[in-house]
């Protein structure tokens, strides 16, 4: 049986990082976030670098993940897979 709960920041980090590149419109649906959570989760997500905000034009910008933060989605992926394997058990 599954019990249905609330996304951890680790989840929301990870949904963000696999969009790979978008704007903040798209991010937000895909993520399934309100806005101040979106302004609060790319302000953490560019201040360690897991995400650069590339200009496009004015006042268009889109958010890309980095090396690093693919590196990190790599990690939360492998942890999260470990995790369902244990609760499967």
């Amino acid at each position: 049986m599954r019990i249905e709960r609330r996304r951890s920041s680790i989840e929301v980090i990870a949904d963000m990082l696999r969009l790979g590149e978008a704007g903040k419109t798209e991010i937000m649906y895909s993520a399934n976030m309100s806005y101040f959570q979106l302004q609060k989760y790319l302000s953490f997500l560019l201040q360690l670098g897991l995400i650069d905000k590339v200009a496009l034009g004015n006042p268009s910008v889109t958010y890309r993940v980095t090396k690093k933060g693919l590196e990190l989605l790599r990690h939360i992926d492998n942890i999260l897979e470990i995790l369902e394997l244990k609760e499967q058990d």
